[in-house]
């Protein structure tokens, strides 16, 4: 309601509990009296703990009907069927809220799993449904299963420890195949199997590719299971991001099968494998798949059974990675062979940000062997340092080049009409490929499988790192083509495009008039007296058509975008040959078409420039250069202007 009061809310809350004869809640009187900005939503409505019967939630209506929540939180609050029911139809009537807490609600029944999906299903705003430790029985499963099959708006998904295996897991799994919108699914301690459950897990991944974080935590899924889950992450080309497999009981067997899987996945970034008896076998299996992936950013891999033989193996994946971020290796029998491998391995790795060791060195028969760890955990503590410091160093100078640069981009110009010309500019930011991305997270307690924060130990370990930038950029020339001022009705086309490497291939097309195209044939153009340019960065090149050395030098920044404009438009008195004013399609000035050679004698006016290097020579073969002004002119009479 608009221009409600706190007083009001009160008032109406306090009447509501006095007709229905119920106790009025003091938590969340305190709450309403601390309201301060009622519109649109208020942060969050806190009534965990609190026991709500049916006469308790028919007041809470009295405050849904006023005002609307972020959060709602109604975790173990002991609602039953009546209470739970009337609750999620006032949530859904009202839009109360985008995020809903009903966790720990373990008699909610049939009714109310009813009501909860209707909710679902109609309620456009509700973003996030937390539903841990609230059983979800057969009778109760198809409900929230076409619920999802049909939702708009639910993005998380929390049914931890809902006892799901068999048939509520087979219905959800196939409801999800259609779903669009749901990104997150934390399906952990439902005791789901390796056969029909792990089958169901893997049919949801064929089919869906819009889940990025699956959380299957303290499950029986087995390596029987996880061939299924693999199978499903072959068939995806986007999607899943992250991957918990904690605590599934998986051994090396399952670990040949996630090896020969990891090559293929475009999206993963987070594998969890922590608290499996993967032993070093398992990470010898693993290691060449890792090392065949481009995308997994952290790797989870503690208590896992591994020895200094295990290190070996991954100081081995270590070496080889130009992006790993974070890689957890506690709670293993890391000694002093292992820590050696691994502090080598990070002298050549410039990308890890964080390697969790155990704080204590671990046993050794030689005592001396004792003081090398410790000096071994400081030298792995000092190589993520410096990879952080090199990371925040490189992300702020990308941050700096990205704002000065702009995209190269398709342009055409229409007819102009009489009058002076003025000079316009449009800038815009070009988009760099990312080989690395943000790292400032530590493995959260849903990735790490228990429910307590990550400590920030001082063994080799950097944490709250902020970003691992590993930006790639192919450098291109800087030009800002000026073009003159339109005769008749001309259509031209100007076309930049960025390089590849060090060379950059130009082509170039330069149509002559059509009421000129007789004299064009007749009488070739003559070259003619280089015009003032607008901007006098870029120099006049010299006869042979080659840019001083100097000048096009500056003109590249190496691994950099590169910076362009659009056309400005010169000076109309600058005009003397519309066969050679006319701007360029690869972007050059007009004083650089004086350079080129001549048109061909069959006057078709077309001429070809090919730049390797900081040298602009005309291309050989006659029949190659046409094909590629063709196949240049049909390009960018296709692109989106």
């Amino acid at each position: 309601a608009q221009n409600v009061t706190v007083d009001e809310i009160m008032t109406a809350y306090k009447q509501a509990c006095q007709k229905l004869n119920c106790k009025q809640i003091p938590k969340l009187l305190k709450q309403i009296q601390e309201f301060k900005d009622l519109a649109p939503r208020i942060d969050c409505l806190d009534l965990k703990g609190e026991k709500l019967d049916y006469k308790a939630c028919e007041a809470l209506e009295e405050i849904f009907k006023r005002v609307q929540f972020k959060i709602v939180d109604l975790e173990q609050t002991s609602l039953d069927e009546d209470g739970a029911s009337a609750l999620f139809d006032m949530i859904e009537y009202y839009e109360s809220a985008t995020h809903l807490n009903i966790s720990f609600n373990k008699h909610i029944g049939t009714r109310g799993w009813q009501a909860a999906a209707h909710m679902m299903r109609k309620t456009n705003c509700l973003q996030y449904l937390d539903a841990r430790n609230t059983p979800l029985l057969d009778h109760s499963a198809p409900f929230v299963a076409r619920a999802l099959r049909i939702s708009s708006s639910l993005v998380v998904l929390h049914l931890e420890n809902a006892s799901l295996s068999g048939r509520p897991l087979m219905l959800l799994a196939t409801a999800l195949k259609m779903n669009m919108n749901l990104r997150e699914l934390y399906l952990a301690d439902n005791k789901l199997n390796g056969l029909q459950d792990s089958a169901q897990l893997g049919n949801l991944l064929k089919f869906n590719c819009y889940i990025q974080i699956l959380d299957l935590r303290n499950n029986h899924i087995l390596d029987s299971g996880l061939a299924y889950i693999c199978e499903g992450l072959k068939e995806q080309r986007k999607g899943l991001v992250t991957l918990v497999l904690w605590n599934n009981q998986l051994t090396h067997t399952g670990m040949a099968y996630l090896g020969m899987t990891l090559p293929h996945t475009q999206s993963l970034e987070t594998l969890n494998l922590g608290h499996n008896p993967i032993g070093n076998e398992g990470v010898r299996n693993l290691k060449n798949g890792l090392i065949g992936n481009r995308s997994v950013l952290r790797l989870g891999l503690a208590s896992t059974k591994l020895t200094c033989e295990g290190a070996v193996a991954v100081a081995e994946f270590i070496a080889e990675s130009p992006r790993l971020l974070r890689l957890d290796l506690r709670e293993n029998e890391i000694k002093t062979g292992g820590l050696m491998a691994l502090s080598l391995a990070l002298k050549v790795n410039h990308s890890l940000l964080r390697l969790d060791l155990d704080r204590e060195p671990k046993k050794e028969s030689v005592k001396s062997f004792i003081e090398t760890q410790k000096a071994l955990l400081a030298e792995i503590q000092n190589g993520c340092k410096r990879n952080f410091i090199l990371a925040k160093e490189k992300e702020e100078k990308e941050q700096k080049l990205q704002q000065s640069a702009s995209m190269p981009e398709i342009t055409v110009t229409e007819p102009l009409e009489e009058g002076p010309a003025e000079d316009g500019q449009d800038d815009s930011a070009v988009s760099v490929p990312e080989e690395g991305e943000e790292a400032g997270e530590t493995l959260t307690a849903s990735e790490n499988g228990d429910a307590e924060p990550v400590e920030d130990d001082d063994r080799g370990d950097v944490s709250d790192s902020d970003s691992d930038t590993d930006e790639e950029a192919d450098a291109g020339p800087a030009t800002s083509p000026a073009s003159a001022p339109s005769q008749g009705n001309e259509r031209r086309i100007s076309v930049s495009s960025p390089g590849r490497g060090h060379k950059i291939f130009v082509v170039t097309r330069v149509e002559s008039l059509p009421e000129r195209a007789a004299d064009a044939a007749v009488k070739p153009a003559e070259p003619q007296s280089p015009a003032p340019a607008t901007k006098p960065e870029l120099p006049v090149p010299r006869a042979n058509g080659v840019v001083p050395e100097s000048a096009a030098g500056s003109a590249m920044v190496p691994a950099a975008p590169s910076a362009g404009s659009d056309p400005e438009r010169g000076d109309p008195s600058a005009c003397e040959s519309a066969a050679h004013d006319t701007p360029l399609p690869n972007g050059l000035k007009t004083d650089f078409a004086r350079a080129l050679p001549e048109a061909s004698s069959d006057g078709d006016g077309k001429m070809g420039s090919c730049a390797a290097e900081h040298e602009l020579s005309c291309s050989k073969n006659e029949q190659e250069l046409e094909e590629l002004l063709l196949e240049a002119s049909q390009d960018a009479g296709q692109e989106p202007l």
